[in-house]
């Protein structure tokens, strides 16, 4: 088996025997994608969060938490080859975990970023001809989507409860607001993903209130809690999987935006 080496989104050199043939993937989205390539039996290890598809979630070996993964399992894995992300996964554990095994990273912010992820990925497991087709269908989805035409266009992106977060700038869940013609209220914020108070959402005043399925649940009830903060806010439940989720799911996500995009233009 001969040695390669490859670039991950971090700008880090990773030497790999390629192609892999024992993959713990620590990214929900990308193990997703992983799947979709044909990488059934590579994949020895996923997280718990790796819900699709639901078959591999119930067969293959839970190694933990995006945040909180079982070192010890991994060992036992043996594995040549672990894919994990910036944002997803914490930063002392993907550290050590580099230490003993080659770790590819990814960091992505916009659909460029992830149209690069699959791209590279598609090259480090020995399937770039499958990974190129999941792209085009993506872009070329991308490329027809009708966006939002309304002035009345702001948006807050709920992403947690108790306290209540939201999604702002440099996100890429911000990105594909944008994308839709969407004015995020909390895009210039200083943080990522910061708390907001119902003092600021009154401020903000919001036409639109969209509460995502992850990683808060939110239901049908907590729409009517907001609505009493913001009573003339059109509030949705909404997939977060559609907005945050960056690899294949993303083949997705467009026919999902124009059912919402004409729920919201009713």
């Amino acid at each position: 088996m001969e040695t390669k080496l490859f670039t991950d989104q971090l700008g880090r050199n990773v030497s790999i025997n390629f192609p892999p043939k024992r993959i713990i993937s620590l990214v929900p989205s990308q193990t997703e994608f992983l799947y979709d390539l044909g990488l059934d039996e590579e994949i020895v290890g996923q997280t718990l969060f790796c819900i699709h598809p639901e078959s591999k979630h119930k067969t293959k070996t839970i190694i933990g938490g995006t945040k909180n993964l079982k070192l010890d399992v991994i060992a036992q894995l043996k594995p040549d080859l672990i894919i994990g992300n910036k944002e997803e996964n914490e930063q002392k554990q993907m550290e050590y975990l580099m230490h003993h095994y080659p770790v590819w990273m990814s960091d992505i912010y916009t659909l460029e970023d992830a149209y690069e992820m699959m791209k590279n990925l598609g090259e480090v497991v020995n399937k770039p001809e499958a990974a190129n087709q999941i792209v085009n269908q993506i872009r070329l989805s991308f490329s027809d989507l009708q966006l939002f035409d309304n002035p009345n266009n702001k948006v807050a992106y709920f992403i947690w409860r108790n306290p209540y977060m939201v999604a702002a700038n440099h996100t890429f869940i911000n990105h594909l607001l944008q994308k839709l013609n969407f004015d995020n209220v909390f895009a210039n914020h200083l943080d990522r993903y910061p708390q907001v108070t119902n003092e600021d959402l009154v401020a903000a005043n919001p036409d639109f209130i969209f509460l995502s399925s992850e990683p808060y649940p939110f239901k049908v009830k907590h729409i009517a809690e907001l609505q009493q903060i913001l009573p003339k806010a059109k509030i949705l439940l909404v997939d977060g999987e559609m907005f945050s989720w960056y690899g294949s799911r993303l083949l997705h996500s467009c026919s999902y935006f124009r059912q919402l995009l004409a729920q919201l233009s009713n």
